[in-house]
């Protein structure tokens, strides 16, 4: 891919509690004067490929991880996220601490960010996801979810956005973000979500820890289901060593493109 000469962020610290988080805000945050979605989508992998150890990527955790994790849902308008891994990882909405609501105050965001939560109605209504959270959690689903589903979410507490029939219409989901202002997204995954965004042509950028582990056999991959024709090139933008982890930033071949875009 070309580039316009832009420079590569890096950055090597020997313990993870001396990365500098403002120095790292400046280098995470999204481009200026976005006129449409920018979606970054943020995961850990184990050194040999592995997305998750028994069933969750909190097995992956680093300290490193966690700093990442944090700042990109400080400097996000919505954390999107699929039910699957919404169940799995026991997500409950994102916190409120005094450093995030200082970061977003800073960047005139609302204090907390909302979850978007994508499911065709398996999502149990009383999930923490849902109940557990300071602002309400918008459910991204289809009519397939059905009426007394959608009916459920909403007296549990939830918004409801409908997008498509069958499947959910990720396409028509991210731009009613935009319409609502929400250009800055993070999507947590997980791998299906992931796959899906990236046929649809949805992701901007990858943010991807490197936890020094090993996995082993069984687990899957960051993304699942990568559609043959999907562009598989990366730019890569940043690099972090963190101790014995690596943070990592690529944007993929769509950014490079909006990016060289006349303004």
């Amino acid at each position: 891919m070309p580039t316009k000469g832009a420079a590569v962020f890096v950055r090597d610290v020997e313990r993870s509690r001396d990365l500098d988080v403002e120095e790292l805000a400046s280098s995470y945050a999204y481009p200026e004067s976005l006129t449409h979605p920018w979606t970054r989508v943020n995961f850990v992998t184990s050194v040999d490929g592995a997305s998750s150890i028994e069933g969750r990527s909190g097995g992956l955790g680093h300290p490193a991880d966690g700093v990442v994790f944090e700042l990109v849902r400080d400097l996000a308008d919505v954390v999107l996220v699929g039910a699957g891994t919404a169940v799995a990882e026991g997500y409950g909405g994102v916190s409120r601490t005094a450093e995030r609501v200082r970061r977003r105050r800073a960047l005139g965001r609302s204090d907390v960010p909302p979850l978007a939560v994508v499911t065709r109605g398996a999502l149990p209504p009383d999930a923490g996801v849902i109940t557990d959270t300071e602002v309400p959690t918008l459910v991204v689903t289809c009519a397939t979810a059905g009426r007394e589903r959608v009916q459920a979410y909403r007296a549990a507490g939830a918004e409801v956005l409908m997008a498509g029939e069958w499947e959910v219409d990720l396409s028509g989901a991210v731009a009613e973000f935009g319409r609502r202002g929400w250009r800055r997204i993070v999507c947590e995954g997980g791998p299906g979500l992931f796959g899906r965004m990236l046929a649809n042509g949805l992701v901007d950028e990858v943010c991807l820890t490197v936890s020094p582990l090993l996995a082993g056999s069984g687990a899957g991959r960051i993304v699942s289901d990568l559609v043959e024709d999907a562009d598989r090139r990366l730019r890569l933008r940043s690099v972090v060593r963190a101790a014995d982890a690596l943070l990592l930033r690529y944007h993929t071949a769509q950014a490079v493109r909006r990016l060289e875009e006349p303004r």
